[in-house]
């Protein structure tokens, strides 16, 4: 496997126009937004859940970034007119798109319900020749708590904080993205609704494989953080004899794997370099002695990837 090109020369080709500078002061603030993102992603989870054959991996609930939209979308739904549902964090909406992704509708989720939203779903479906009774919010996967689960409207009244969390996927996969395109045996970028982390799985040899993703924030990290983990996993005592690059750190609480919180991020200059320097410093470590025992890591549903 191959995370960096051989030639020197070839080392980065940074995407300056593909990276959009994030602001590390706010990583920290985006947690309600992210919540709220987390249940609106379940919209187009859904999709996938209601029309489409099950698969043994929750490959047929996970979404994809569309960068020319702004947003995590599901499969394509076969239907008369097939079609795909997404959600946005910036300017906070569904939609529902062709499935080469031209836009059919859009419903602004401010000041709406979960029951508002599904409503208009099936309206929308229906029209497309999908039958509405099959569309269910119902998922075999728990999310984090937040007050719109109980019937409180979505609140999109801070847009700065779902603008700063949809440059954090918008980044993610366009890194993410490039990494697969220079890697063999990389898995496509995919984001999984039940963590809402978007990433790629590697085949590393017969019996390993790394995982590199970026999580919008979960209970180990109230903040966006890149990570990159094995199965099988490494012991701790292993890798924290490693050095990490770009201000990352080794974490050993419940799994075991490298991080980058948002935080830790410097200026936006050099932030897209310090991200693919992180996930460089980390796959070494991580490649440079044969992992002993299986424990918690990529591949695992808790990382998505």
């Amino acid at each position: 496997m191959e995370l960096v090109p051989q030639t020197a020369a070839d080392s980065y080709r940074f995407s300056s126009r593909a990276w959009q500078p994030v602001r590390p002061e706010d990583a920290t603030k985006l947690s309600d937004c992210r919540l709220q993102f987390h249940y609106a992603a379940q919209f187009a989870a859904a999709a996938g859940i209601s029309f489409l054959e099950h698969r043994s991996d929750d490959g047929h609930t996970s979404l994809e970034w569309v960068p020319a939209l702004g947003g995590l979308f599901s499969r394509p739904i076969p239907t008369g007119k097939p079609f795909r549902i997404g959600a946005r964090p910036s300017k906070f909406a569904l939609l529902i798109v062709s499935e080469d992704n031209k836009p059919i509708a859009e419903y602004k989720l401010h000041g709406h319900t979960i029951t508002d939203a599904t409503d208009w779903v099936r309206s929308q479906i229906k029209l497309l020749g999908a039958d509405p009774i099959h569309y269910s919010l119902r998922r075999p996967y728990d999310i984090p708590p937040h007050e719109v689960a109980i019937g409180e409207s979505f609140d999109a009244s801070t847009p700065s904080h779902f603008e700063e969390l949809s440059k954090w996927f918008s980044n993610a996969a366009a890194l993410l993205g490039s990494i697969v395109r220079r890697t063999r045996r990389a898995s496509g970028v995919r984001c999984w609704p039940h963590h809402l982390d978007i990433g790629t799985l590697i085949s590393v040899d017969a019996d390993r494989t790394m995982g590199i993703g970026m999580e919008p924030g979960d209970d180990y990290y109230d903040e966006p953080y890149f990570y990159l983990n094995m199965d099988p996993q490494p012991t701790a005592e292993r890798v924290q004899s490693r050095p990490l690059w770009g201000e990352g750190r080794w974490h050993t609480n419940e799994w075991v794997g490298a991080v980058l919180p948002g935080s830790r991020l410097g200026p936006a200059s050099a932030q897209e370099r310090q991200v693919r320097e992180f996930i460089d410093s980390a796959a070494a470590a991580c490649r440079a002695k044969r992992p002993l025992g299986r424990g918690r890591g990529a591949g695992d549903p808790a990382r998505g990837v």
